[in-house]
């Protein structure tokens, strides 16, 4: 008996278990909640009807026992545990590790806390967590950490919230929508570049088809601290204050800076690492940070944190007194690119030491406190993810190809995996790993911070290694909901499950059809299309109907991407005008310079059909489109026009027709 509660003992200290682990039990409802923002009315999700939840403390050891109720009428839920190492059927990925929570129901999670630091929960099933689902979690050393000494803290969870519903923001984006862009004054035009001095740039890239660049997707009602515009905490005063801040914004990236001067950074992702001064920080979606701030005695100071595409920000004010506010941060500069290409080249970023006013994450700066160097007879292996993307087809992909294209990556128990990151697209994208902590490779040798969420700049490369010390399915992603949601996934799974193992997530609900219109109504005549996208795939409906002698001419049209310049198209014509017939064509569709779109078709009658498009924004609001149009038995037309966008579903339009001649109308999307 007594050699057998020695052995005991001795598994639980290698383990590195406390023998007198403490449980610590929470009960979680996830409900709806009507929001009221700015005179509007939306449904969020909440959390025992608070957004965010409550904030989940423990203490390093402790047992977590977390009861989640589903209070919901038709939909399931799930919560993910996001930077905790947890036993693989407790991460809470809807049908891959954890099955979802049925309405009405209740799951029952329970893991041992492991290791200190800040984390978070989320939804991980549809888009919830844009909704609300989310939360802090603390977890306390189990001894007195390294970091510089403290008087008080303070949880900050940052967020973003939309009146509309996450799946429409999720639709508009799919069928190429400017909207968003429109509303948040960013659009790159023809006037915009005139008056930034920027006109030659504008052209220059126009001519080389480089899409314009777009910080954030999306055009967000309000940005949040604890769920509230600004908070303030007026017993902080004269104190040293430790922020513990989350970033879990579905799509933003937040600029985060106080008017006390720099913020002493002790820990990222929860990892200690040696204090860093920083007087602005860049926090992608699903890291968090811990920050020491200073607050003068009798003075108030404000903490805020800027959305990086500068639409918005929210605050915290610390202490009491007349405010003193943090500085502005400087709007994004919509037509020079050298702020978003500081990330090109690795070195060079990593050896910056000025700060810009709009700096890159400074992951350069961070070290480790202890060695986290990994075994060195560990088998090692190297992969590239080239980070890939499309903004017209809102397409997100690893190496050109989405989850559904090409959903695993293998790992063998034992080996240490270094991934390379190429970000070949003109957004940041946070990628984050399940279930393990991973070295970020910043020139620190054995000291590279270990992190669990990583930003790769526009054009610019990370490089991260770990030790694939786990077992199962662990999914590997973009944070940016939108990004995850469109194929910018993978899922590592271990090679021992056996040759024949195949990961549990149901592929076949990813890239639904998604039904749009565009269509114009006017005095002379009606056109438009109606249809239906898949991430590769159109069917359309297009017509033309002109109101004098009642012409018409419509197309149905099914159109393959074969890569984002490029799609080849079949369909058939009709119409009742005297020259048309009824046929059908193939043909194919390549973008151009400056933008523009040749087509050209052949139909059963060898009549080949030649088209030439290109649409322009000449100011934030006002754009010109113009299309040319010749048959190779001598029939051409002409159409040309001006729009004015004045709501997400509504534009003013001028349109002149060869056929028709000028005339006005409305143009309608949906």
């Amino acid at each position: 008996m007594y050699q057998a509660k020695a052995f005991l003992i001795l598994i639980l200290l290698l383990w590195g278990i406390p023998l007198q682990s403490k449980t610590v039990s929470y009960s979680l409802s996830i409900n709806e909640k009507m929001i009221f923002f700015a005179g509007k009315s939306a449904i969020g999700l909440a959390i025992n009807d608070t957004i965010p939840g409550p904030v989940l403390r423990f203490k390093e050891g402790d047992l977590a026992k977390i009861r989640v109720h589903n209070l919901l009428d038709k939909e399931k839920t799930i919560l993910h545990w996001h930077g905790l190492l947890v036993p693989n059927d407790q991460d809470g990925v809807a049908g891959l590790t954890t099955p979802p929570i049925p309405p009405g129901e209740y799951l029952d999670y329970e893991f041992q806390l492991t290791h200190a630091g800040t984390y978070w929960y989320h939804s991980h099933l549809g888009m919830q967590e844009q909704r609300g689902v989310y939360g802090a979690i603390v977890v306390e050393p189990g001894e007195p950490g390294e970091e510089p000494g403290w008087d008080m803290e303070k949880v900050v969870i940052l967020s973003d919230w939309t009146n509309e519903k996450p799946t429409e923001v999720l639709r508009s984006l799919r069928k190429g929508d400017e909207w968003y862009s429109i509303r948040k004054g960013s659009v790159q035009s023809l006037w915009g570049a005139y008056r930034a001095g920027m006109l030659g740039t504008f052209l220059n890239n126009q001519w080389v088809n480089m899409p314009p660049m777009d910080i954030s997707d999306v055009a967000y009602d309000a940005f949040w601290i604890n769920g509230k515009p600004s908070i303030e905490i007026a017993e902080s005063s004269g104190k040293r204050v430790k922020l513990r801040i989350i970033n879990a914004g579905a799509s933003t990236y937040f600029y985060v800076h106080s008017s006390t001067g720099p913020m002493q950074v002790v820990a990222s992702d929860g990892m200690e690492i040696e204090p860093v001064n920083q007087e602005s920080l860049l926090i992608g979606n699903g890291e968090t940070y811990d920050v020491i701030v200073s607050i003068p005695p009798g003075e108030k100071h404000e903490v805020r944190a800027t959305a990086q595409d500068g639409t918005g920000h929210a605050s915290i004010f610390l202490g009491k007194g007349t405010p003193r506010f943090a500085k502005e941060i400087s709007k994004p500069d919509l037509y020079g690119m050298e702020w978003m290409l500081a990330g090109l080249d690795l070195d060079d970023e990593m050896d910056e030491e000025e700060e810009s006013a709009r700096p890159l994450s400074p992951y350069g700066k961070f070290r480790s406190r202890r060695s986290t160097a990994l075994p060195e007879d560990a088998p090692r292996r190297e992969i590239e993810l080239r980070l890939t993307g499309n903004m017209y087809r809102y397409v997100w992909s690893f190496n050109g190809k989405t989850l559904k294209q090409d959903s695993t990556i293998h790992l063998t128990h034992g080996e240490v995996l270094r991934m390379n990151f190429i970000n070949d697209t003109m957004m940041h994208h946070p990628l984050h790993l399940h279930g393990h902590f991973f070295r970020l490779l910043n020139g620190q040798g054995d000291y590279a911070p270990l992190k669990h969420t990583v930003d790769i700049p526009p054009m610019g490369k990370r490089s991260i290694e770990f030790l694939a010390n786990e077992q199962g399915d662990w999914v590997f992603h973009c944070h940016q909901l939108y990004h995850m949601k469109t194929g910018m996934t993978r899922i590592l799974s271990y090679r021992e499950q056996g040759p024949d193992h195949k990961p549990k997530m149901d592929l076949s609900k990813l890239d639904p059809w998604r039904f749009s219109m565009d269509a114009m109504v006017g005095t002379k005549m009606t056109e438009g299309r109606l249809g239906i996208r898949k991430a590769r795939h159109d069917l359309d409906f297009l017509w033309e109907h002109a109101f004098e002698h009642a012409e018409y001419e419509f197309d149905v049209q099914w159109s393959r991407l074969i890569d984002f310049n490029s799609k080849t198209l079949a369909g058939v014509r009709s119409g009742n005008s005297p020259e048309q017939y009824d046929r059908f064509y193939l043909g194919y569709n390549q973008r151009l310079p400056f933008l523009s779109q040749g087509t050209v078709t052949m139909d059963h009658e060898a009549v080949l059909r030649f088209g030439l498009s290109k649409e322009l924004p000449l100011t934030n609001h006002i754009s010109w489109s113009s299309e040319i149009q010749y048959e190779s038995d001598g029939k051409w037309e002409l159409k040309t026009g001006l729009d004015y966008r004045f709501t997400k579903e509504f534009a003013m339009a001028v349109r002149y027709h060869s056929d028709h001649q000028l005339g006005f109308g409305v143009r309608i999307y949906f």
